[in-house]
């Protein structure tokens, strides 16, 4: 008897790993190389299609604690992700084709997984493939094909969501003139990890002009541009008024050359994309702008006039259902909304979890409690006091009529912090120490639950 999972990217090869580690045999479908979304590119199984960082590492912010959880409970994403790490400040950010390399090598090595290299257009044509199936997880991603997503809606009464998100161009180092740009850390914290692109007045309204009136992509395919904040194309925030990407992704705060201290009215940030320096992310520059539109404005900007592209900017749909009231705090569908003989799970964006690790958190917990349903033990609820908890309640006891994707944020958690004192006794107000200490006694629960 065999877990099925569908989707070979982050949550699908998390939910792989943690049932094969349990001694249950898991059957992995990926549809890549027989068929790829207009996003995808490679082969590898868990290939990022968007940015290279993994966000920020301390446990005073809670993506760095959600990562130390994954950490504790012996995650293989974080894991390969720690391994393919190249240098971005206080933030995990991988050579993303590295990353790729390590987590199919490790899946393909294991020997309680299969790799199935083909397309599963419905969760009926898969049930009824084998008489092994005893669980599935769905972990298709934000870009299953439609017969998938319609299968889905049909078989659990869904609704169909979407947003639209975008990824941002990648540029090579060496076209990169070096005469025009610096490295310096904002405030002169920590190490010189970005490449920063200073801009003038004349330059920035120049550049801005040119921006707000290049031409999109076609967006016929799209059903409507409801498009994600967290990911908000450069050009749609910029048509928001001319200072609005100069006080986000191009603020120039803390930025000053290193050897004049000249300070600049705004400020392109380059980061590393890849392990040996090569490649280098425009940090915040998610567009949907048409290809030679990109290479004409974005070469407007100093230092990038001959910049070559490895990968242009990209748009494309994220898909989730409403997880409230169909799935439960293990990602498993509630009793009496799953039409299906055997048990079924959910994990990745498809849930309504927002991010690459909140998706491979919810990969996580629900590939641990697949294996422990079919070997008839009690499940693992991880409660709101740690970050891994707190996601998988916010979709599963979401009450407003608003559900919409959730990352990784303090706000979800239980959390009893305001009672927090020092050691004599007086309250402490420091926004920082109450967070550490939250993020503290939710990686002693998570090394408590690890025993069970």
């Amino acid at each position: 008897m065999a877990v099925y999972v569908v989707g070979g990217g982050l949550a699908g090869c998390e939910a792989a790993w943690q049932a094969a580690k349990r001694g249950v045999n898991v059957k992995l479908y990926e549809m890549k190389p027989e068929r790829f979304s207009p996003a995808h590119r490679s082969e590898s199984l868990a290939e990022l299609v968007c940015s290279n960082s993994f966000k920020a590492t301390g446990i005073e912010n809670a993506s760095g604690l959600l990562k130390e959880e994954m950490r504790v409970l012996g995650g293989l994403i974080i894991s390969c992700a720690d391994a393919a790490a190249v240098p971005a400040g206080g933030a995990l950010a991988v050579d993303r084709e590295a990353f790729s390399r390590s987590v199919s090598q490790k899946i393909c090595d294991c020997d309680n997984i299969e790799v199935i290299r083909r397309e599963v257009r419905s969760i009926d044509e898969l049930m009824h493939e084998n008489g092994d199936c005893e669980c599935v997880i769905i972990a298709a991603g934000p870009l299953m094909t439609d017969s998938l997503s319609e299968s889905i809606v049909k078989a659990f009464g869904a609704r169909k969501l979407h947003f639209f998100d975008a990824a941002a161009p990648v540029i090579l180092r060496e076209s990169i003139d070096e005469t025009k740009v610096f490295k310096a850390a904002r405030y002169g914290k920590g190490s010189a990890d970005y490449i920063n692109c200073p801009m003038r007045k004349e330059e920035y309204k120049a550049f801005y002009r040119e921006l707000i009136k290049a031409e999109r992509a076609d967006a016929e395919s799209f059903d409507s541009l409801d498009l994600y904040e967290g990911c908000m194309p450069v050009e749609e925030m910029a048509a928001r008024g001319e200072d609005t990407i100069r006080f986000g992704p191009l603020k120039p705060v803390g930025l000053r050359h290193p050897e004049t201290g000249e300070e600049f009215y705004a400020v392109v940030q380059l980061r590393q994309d890849d392990n040996a320096g090569k490649m280098y992310n425009m940090v915040g520059f998610q567009t949907r702008l048409k290809f030679g539109e990109q290479k004409r404005v974005f070469g407007m900007i100093p230092g990038l006039e001959n910049a070559e592209f490895v990968r242009f900017g990209v748009m494309h749909r994220n898909s989730y259902i409403q997880s409230p009231g169909i799935l439960d705090s293990s990602y498993r569908v509630r009793n009496g909304k799953n039409p299906f003989p055997v048990p079924v799970y959910f994990a990745g964006q498809i849930t309504g979890v927002e991010g690459y690790m909140e998706s491979t958190s919810s990969g996580l917990t629900a590939g641990i409690n697949a294996a422990r349903e079919i070997k008839g033990e009690t499940p693992v609820h991880f409660t709101r006091a740690t970050q891994t908890g707190a996601l998988a309640s916010y979709v599963s006891e979401y009450a407003g009529n608003d559900f919409q994707p959730m990352g990784a944020n303090f706000g979800i958690m239980d959390t009893d912090a305001a009672g927090l004192t020092d050691e004599r006794g007086r309250p402490v107000r420091d926004k920082r120490s109450k967070r550490r200490y939250i993020s503290e006694r939710s990686l002693e629960i998570i090394k408590k639950s690890c025993k069970m």
